[in-house]
């Protein structure tokens, strides 16, 4: 029957291979209230203990990576895209005041090869300590005829916690408030069809270095999103947040009215944080304009944040102590949408 199987493209053995391999990354990951080990038919997680949540609400996320999968394909390299995969979905619960306890993954792949499959997993157990998160269970699912050998898909979900008073909705935010926003690494996981048609278009190679970047442009496009779990943390504790964009897929047009009541806008001045290198360097690559790069790509800004004007010097100590560069980049208006200048 295994035999008959293999025939088919599905090799069980390999299967349980990369199981093996990925063990010691989980186990990075374990939290107390994770009950079982990896191989469950479901993942187990005991909220019995949790107990510091007056009304406890769980907060969901799900999420991918796109098509910066293609890149890490060209580049052979696999071990960040799993930290992207849980950036992308910890980082949406965040924004809602939740503070993440469990994740799952899914890969889906033409053909298992377990010491890939171990780089992946890695990332995403990478991804997991830095936002606290225990990686209970997941799926690697091998569908020969689905995918291209060589080639994967990911998706994450992940669960929080937030005490129903302390659920950032947005509904407090008034005009005269402050933005403040918390730098990115890079491209993060957004706007890729579009990074990739300017390589395609201008014929660049991913293995080219590039002095600005001190690194291939490859390398550079694959720097992982960053994870602001502990920045989020630190600054709740100490003062009320108001509201909280994840600056992803559309941009500032897009994200940051998510964080805002009807009626208001916002109005950002983009010469209070400095634009990484990666922007300009697409921006001259192509004909984009400006106001379409702000429309698609973070643009520097990975995740802002909006407080009262009153806390707003506090709430930078704050994020700096945590290691934070965060600046004020705009404020809250009467009206509607993004105003940038």
């Amino acid at each position: 029957m295994t035999n008959a199987y293999k025939q088919a493209g599905v090799d069980v053995e390999a299967g349980y291979r990369a199981v093996d391999l990925m063990k010691k990354h989980i186990q990075k990951t374990n939290r107390p209230e994770v009950i079982g080990g990896v191989g469950a038919f479901a993942g187990l997680f005991d909220l019995s203990s949790i107990t510091n949540y007056d009304q406890p609400v769980l907060v969901s996320g799900t999420d991918g990576v796109g098509t910066k999968l293609k890149l890490a394909f060209e580049m052979e390299k696999h071990d960040t895209v799993g930290v992207d995969l849980v950036a992308m979905c910890v980082n949406d619960i965040v924004a809602q005041g939740a503070d993440p306890l469990f994740f799952l993954d899914y890969i889906a792949c033409g053909k298992n090869e377990p010491e890939k499959i171990e780089q992946i997993v890695k990332g995403i157990t990478d991804g997991c300590v830095a936002s606290n998160s225990a990686l209970i269970g997941g799926e690697t699912a091998e569908m020969p005829g689905m995918y291209q050998d060589g080639e994967y898909d990911l998706a994450g979900f992940v669960v929080g916690i937030a005490d129903k008073a302390s659920l950032i909705t947005g509904e407090a935010v008034q005009a005269g408030d402050v933005i403040i926003g918390l730098p990115s690494s890079g491209v993060h996981s957004n706007g890729y069809s579009l990074v990739r048609k300017i390589i395609a278009d201008q014929n660049l190679r991913l293995t080219d270095e590039v002095e600005v970047f001190g690194k291939t442009l490859g390398e550079e496009l694959l720097t992982p999103t960053r994870i602001y779990v502990k920045a989020i943390q630190a600054l709740k504790q100490q003062i009320k947040i108001k509201g909280i964009s994840h600056v992803t897929g559309g941009g500032f047009y897009e994200n940051i009215p998510r964080a805002l009541p009807e009626g208001l806008g916002a109005k950002i001045d983009q010469r209070t944080w400095k634009v990484p290198s990666i922007f300009s360097y697409l921006q001259d690559k192509s004909a984009i304009s400006p106001k379409e790069l702000f429309g698609v790509f973070n643009m520097g800004i990975g995740m802002t944040v909006i407080v009262d004007r009153k806390v707003a010097d506090q709430a930078l100590v704050i994020l700096a102590s945590v290691g934070e560069q965060a600046t004020m980049i705009g404020e809250v208006v009467e009206g509607s949408g993004v105003e940038i200048s």
